[in-house]
């Protein structure tokens, strides 16, 4: 599966609900597709689809995909790798009246040449290759993010058992 997500920004991100729904229709894509299309005004026709989802449902649906694709919001790519998916991100854009600034796009394109693990697509003409080779691509990069919390544990121990240790 393909699960899509735009977030939940009050403009609409019909250039990408769109987008998959005819890379769908022309039998692009072949697997099942759900998105979550957010405020947006297209309404897909070839794949299924809700408005908004708990967050419970939005993480099911990660856990589930062979492929994500995301708007440039963090909450929405950082939950995909959390769940050791890397994400196929497109942020929303200024020109096309999709948020107030170009601030996604200029996250997405930092969070990519500094860690190398999301996939991002400016140009919306490259996410049709870009599905296709998802899993080539993916093979080159690294896998996820490091986790924080498990390095904080693993310190957290260490210096734990060191304090025992004198205490003894």
């Amino acid at each position: 599966m393909i699960f899509v997500t735009v977030g939940t920004h009050e403009q609409p991100f019909n250039r990408l609900i769109e987008c998959v729904d005819e890379l769908k229709r022309d039998g692009v894509i072949n697997e099942d597709v759900f998105m979550q299309t957010g405020f947006s005004t297209y309404e897909p026709k070839y794949c299924r689809w809700s408005k908004l989802l708990p967050y419970n449902q939005m993480v099911q649906n990660v856990k589930n995909a062979r492929i994500v694709i995301t708007h440039g919001g963090p909450a929405s790519f950082i939950m995909s790798l959390q769940v050791g998916k890397i994400p196929i991100v497109v942020p929303r854009q200024h020109q096309f009246n999709e948020h107030v600034n170009d601030h996604q796009m200029e996250f997405a394109k930092a969070v990519s040449k500094r860690m190398g693990i999301i996939i991002p697509i400016i140009d919306i003409v490259q996410l049709q290759d870009t599905i296709l080779a998802y899993d080539e691509i993916v093979a080159s990069m690294p896998s996820g993010m490091n986790s924080n919390n498990a390095e904080f544990n693993r310190q957290f121990e260490k210096i734990t058992q060191e304090i025992i240790k004198i205490h003894r």
